[in-house]
């Protein structure tokens, strides 16, 4: 029973049959001949692919390797554009790490960065963003919907106030691609990973708006606008695009988003039903994709663990942090008490996730967690080996 969709999505039968269309084709799309011309052809193709899903021009999209090099990318190619006259960031205490450490570096490299805290749901309020604004703000970066929680985020609000203050507004997509319109989000850069909707793990884009300043992070060749140096990844590029593709199919069917709606409702009864259970993030519009719940008494670790054995795949928190007893970051920019953080677990159905999967998920979730607190307080059941990464 896989309902770690927030974690990583399984790969469609498109997307990996782009793949292997991607290494059939010989020629590097740099090159001036007839294999390069088709390799290049095939490039484009994924590009304007993509271009859809971000809303954009397809001269707008840069490939990369992943969410978290556009991330960074975004984050440090615009302080590096603009050098110390405008180097002053505004993000939230929520982003996911990605974004976090690109800003750290960005500091190192001589920026300042305010950092807004949400409010107890989980959501950002726009008015936190607006007074943080400084004549010296270069970029605002807010993620479009969390990771942990799945709370969506006023990114097109915040979006027009960056705008007035003659900032660039950056959000992170990687959750919301291929689940909400991109082009309501009114952002200049826009980080997608192909692995979240299906597509192949290790390829990811960032969406540049023409106009905005930005030197690369890694040089070398003039790919990707001079932004991104190196020979594309075609095979994970076209894969992606594939994925692009059938995820636009999904969002645009209404059967599809109602299905999700009705899966996250069922889970949400099932498991509220357990004593001790609290939705976090409750209140405030969230993806159907995501429900992060904690119980009391029981952590969440440990419940991950134990349901593993069971069959059932969640998550405690980001997979990115999964070796990490710290409690979540997220929550406890909520107010949520550490002990309380460490107790949550993350629970993300997919397209293929049934409603009988769902009720034999929470009925064993249901199970785990008597037991447990009849075990009483107990060290961590970690494995010695990272599951994931």
């Amino acid at each position: 029973m896989y309902l770690d969709h927030a974690a990583t999505s399984p790969v469609c039968q498109e997307a990996a049959d782009a793949v292997l269309r991607g290494l059939s084709i010989t020629g590097n799309p740099s090159s001036r001949h007839a294999a390069g011309d088709a390799a290049a052809e095939a490039l484009e193709g994924a590009r304007g692919q993509l271009a859809l899903m971000l809303g954009c021009p397809a001269d707008d999209v840069v490939f990369t390797s992943g969410g978290s090099e556009a991330d960074a990318l975004a984050v440090c190619g615009t302080v590096l554009a603009a050098g110390p006259a405008r180097s002053h960031i505004v993000t939230t205490a929520i982003e996911h790490s990605a974004v976090l450490e690109a800003c750290r570096l960005a500091r190192e490299l001589g920026a300042e960065i305010t950092v807004v805290r949400p409010d107890p749901s989980g959501r950002i309020d726009p008015e936190d963003i607006r007074r943080a604004l400084r004549p010296r703000t270069v970029l605002v970066s807010v993620m479009h919907a969390n990771n942990e929680t799945g709370v969506i985020q006023p990114v097109s609000e915040i979006a027009a106030l960056a705008r007035s203050a003659g900032a660039l507004m950056h959000t992170d997509a990687v959750q919301t691609a291929g689940k909400l319109d991109l082009a309501t989000t009114g952002a200049d850069l826009i980080s997608v990973s192909a692995h979240k909707f299906y597509g192949p793990k290790g390829v990811g884009a960032l969406k540049v708006a023409a106009g905005v300043r930005m030197a690369p992070l890694i040089r070398g060749g003039s790919q990707e606008r001079g932004l991104r140096a190196g020979t594309e990844n075609l095979p994970g590029v076209m894969g992606m695009a594939a994925a692009a593709a059938v995820a636009l199919r999904h969002m645009g069917d209404p059967d599809s988003r109602s299905r999700m709606r009705s899966l996250r409702t069922r889970l949400t009864d099932e498991l509220t039903s357990i004593p001790g259970a609290r939705v976090n993030g409750d209140g405030a519009p969230c993806l159907p994709e995501t429900l992060n719940i904690s119980f009391d008494g029981v952590r969440g670790d440990t419940l991950v663990d134990v349901l593993a054995a069971h069959g059932v795949c969640v998550s405690a928190g980001s997979a990115c942090h999964s070796e990490s007893d710290e409690p979540s970051h997220v929550l406890t920019a909520m107010g949520i008490p550490p002990e309380r953080a460490r107790s949550s677990v993350r629970f993300s159905p997919g397209r293929t996730t049934t409603a009988e999967s769902v009720t034999r998920a929470a009925r064993d979730t249901a199970t785990v967690v008597s037991r447990l607190r009849l075990l009483g307080p107990a060290p961590t059941l970690r494995p010695t080996a990272a599951r994931e990464t």
